[in-house]
């Protein structure tokens, strides 16, 4: 199908507006119902990135993250399906809808959560990377190892991600921790604030693995993506050495397994 670039917001309005029943449709398969919600849950973080001080994209993302968390927990495919759509599409947006996929996930099958709680879960995950925007492309893009400079502005984008939107006065406290503190370690050897332990909040620490995981397993400008069984050896290796709640990381492992072989 062809559509005209002065349509395309035409498209999107009508995505976002019939999720709900696209979702519940018998005759679509996992994978069409996960390119539909990938391309609404895209477009929902593009705006989000643009604009997260307004409140009717928080409100959108909310109900984004319904359906997202609605897709993940009900389909076993679901997370197959986001992944092959994600490989072909720009990274810090797949990303971001990949992290908060199996963060969501991973809360509602293991922490006995409110709905609201839930979703302010959602959004931080969505938004973990928001501080991104701070850093240049030039940085961004660069195809080789980046010098310790340019290695010490990429660390300050969760900082620089949670002072812009908690002055927004838009997002909850665990919201705000999640984009501050998703690189945290374990061991107390992270960054911004070097928390180590429980003193990093538990949806943080889930976070952490999240974005790892999935940082690992997509396509790179300087290396190909890692299988999930790849990626799972080289972070129970960085488990080992600090960087995970172990706990945690052994229940996401598990997760990642079952839906591997589903």
């Amino acid at each position: 199908i062809y559509v005209r670039t002065g349509d395309m917001q035409t498209v999107n309005d009508y995505l976002d507006a019939s999720l709900n029943d696209v979702l519940a449709r018998d005759d679509l398969s996992s994978e069409a119902k996960g390119n539909i919600l990938y391309q609404s849950s895209v477009n929902c973080v593009v705006d989000m990135f643009e604009a997260p001080e307004l409140a009717a994209n928080l409100s959108r993302s909310r109900t984004l993250i319904k359906h997202l968390l609605d897709f993940v927990a009900s389909d076993p495919n679901a997370l197959k399906s986001l992944g092959v759509i994600a490989a072909n599409n720009l990274y810090i947006f797949s990303h971001s809808v990949q992290v908060a996929a199996l963060c969501l996930l991973f809360h509602e099958k293991h922490f006995n959560l409110p709905p609201d709680e839930l979703l302010d879960v959602g959004i931080g995950s969505l938004l973990h990377d928001y501080g991104m925007t701070f850093i240049s492309s030039d940085v961004m893009d660069k195809p080789d190892a980046l010098s310790k400079i340019e290695y010490y502005k990429v660390k300050q984008h969760a900082q620089l991600g949670y002072e812009f939107l908690e002055r927004t006065g838009q997002y909850s406290k665990i919201t705000l921790n999640i984009i501050r503190h998703h690189h945290e370690r374990y061991d107390g050897d992270g960054y911004p604030c070097g928390l180590k332990g429980d003193a990093i909040s538990r949806s943080a620490q889930v976070a952490a693995i999240c974005d790892v995981f999935c940082a690992l397993t997509m396509d790179r400008i300087y290396r190909k993506a890692c299988s999930q069984s790849e990626a799972l050896t080289v972070m129970a290796e960085d488990a080992r050495k600090g960087a995970f709640n172990p706990e945690f990381f052994n229940i996401f492992a598990d997760i990642i397994r079952e839906r591997i072989e589903a």
